[in-house]
């Protein structure tokens, strides 16, 4: 063996000696990050606001009865006739107005001989599709002059719809807002417990939602979405 071999030796030995602490060192270095992005908090942030209806559902039902059937279906059309003229009055337009087929229930069919009252009871439904909300909402105080012509209104009652179509444009804005709502809220939670908010870890958006404001205002709708953000912590 030479000389120079345990020279060689020791020079190697203290190489991977030196090359061992700088990879513990790393290593070190990697889980004190590791555990410092381990740290999130989570928050909402929420974004609601009130909004208009647009649009109208407003169907309008009447009935007749009798024991010929074909004398229900003439008192229908009569009545049907004075129905759609009283929506063309107030101002509804005629592309506005659609009629369902007649819902005719036979009571006969049943072999009921003890039955009471008419055996046929029909009913048709005018639907008014409109834009037109304050003409509608007037509607509820004006509908009873139809009983004073002696139309019978209301049978197979349904209660109007109130519809919001501009969802798509709010979208964006809200989901910002919603988003910076949370992001304050989690900034909070930092500044309350010592630490430093990074970045974003993940995010939902949540699902948007359309309701009426309360049971007396169903033309107005609120909307509303709730955002869900991760935060990294860090000292």
């Amino acid at each position: 063996m030479s000389a120079s071999s345990p020279k060689s030796a020791a020079i190697l030995g203290g190489s991977i000696a030196l090359g061992l602490l700088a990879l513990g060192l790393a290593l070190g270095q990697s889980l004190i990050r590791f555990k410092e992005y381990d740290r999130v908090v989570s928050v909402k942030g929420l974004s609601q606001r009130d909004v208009p209806a647009d649009t109208a559902l407003w169907p309008v039902t009447f009935a007749a009865s009798g024991n010929e059937l074909s004398a229900v279906y003439t008192r229908l059309e009569s009545d049907g006739a004075k129905v759609r003229q009283f929506l063309l009055d107030k101002g509804f337009k005629p592309e506005e107005i659609s009629l369902s087929a007649p819902n005719v229930n036979d009571k006969g069919q049943y072999g009921d001989e003890n039955r009471v009252g008419s055996r046929f009871y029909a009913t048709q439904t005018y639907t008014v599709y409109t834009r037109n909300i304050a003409l509608v909402r007037r509607m509820n105080t004006q509908i009873a002059e139809l009983g004073k012509q002696g139309v019978g209104v209301g049978g197979g009652y349904q209660a109007t719809e109130y519809l919001f179509s501009g969802l798509n444009e709010l979208k964006p804005k809200m989901i910002e807002e919603a988003t910076r709502n949370a992001r304050q809220v989690a900034q909070k939670f930092a500044a309350d417990s010592d630490s430093r908010l990074g970045k974003i870890k993940s995010a939902n958006q949540g699902q948007f939602s359309l309701e009426p404001r309360d049971a007396n205002t169903p033309h107005i709708k609120t909307v509303r979405v709730v955002s869900t953000v991760e935060y990294y912590l860090s000292d």
